[in-house]
């Protein structure tokens, strides 16, 4: 291998947070955990969120031009999955972390059927030589 992989990091976000802001912090910290050592074995990493969630600020606000045409921001977990699938069709990879996730649970299916590598532990990603943190 010789060049770094995108890996997108695929685990909870929402799921199991009852919509507790604090929770959804937390997966998205844990989310960002493995971000470091992806980085380290030469690779990209790459959250669905990091895409998503200022697309959705932005959205928030109906009047603006990116508002649907009815006038409303579009939904979160819309916006999260088309994220996704979208940024899939870029990555080299995905690291499923554990934990319930029907995104997740996506796009790991969506990796499978594009023949994408999924790995569930960091261990399994390759380090890519002369991966160096500079």
């Amino acid at each position: 291998m010789s060049k770094p992989l995108l890996i997108l990091i695929a685990g909870p976000y929402r799921s199991g947070t009852d919509g507790d802001p604090a929770r959804i912090a937390r997966n998205l910290e844990r989310l960002e955990e493995a971000s470091w050592p992806i980085y380290e074995r030469g690779h990209v990493p790459m959250i669905g969120e990091w895409v998503a969630l200022p697309i959705l600020r932005v959205a928030a606000d109906a009047s603006g031009p990116e508002a649907s045409a009815d006038g409303m921001p579009p939904a979160e977990g819309d916006v999260m999955y088309a994220t996704a699938h979208r940024l899939l069709q870029h990555c080299d990879a995905v690291l499923r972390l554990e934990g319930a996730s029907q995104g997740a649970d996506q796009d790991v299916r969506i990796a499978e059927a594009r023949g994408i590598p999924v790995y569930r532990s960091i261990d399994e990603i390759p380090v890519l030589e002369a991966a160096g943190v500079a």
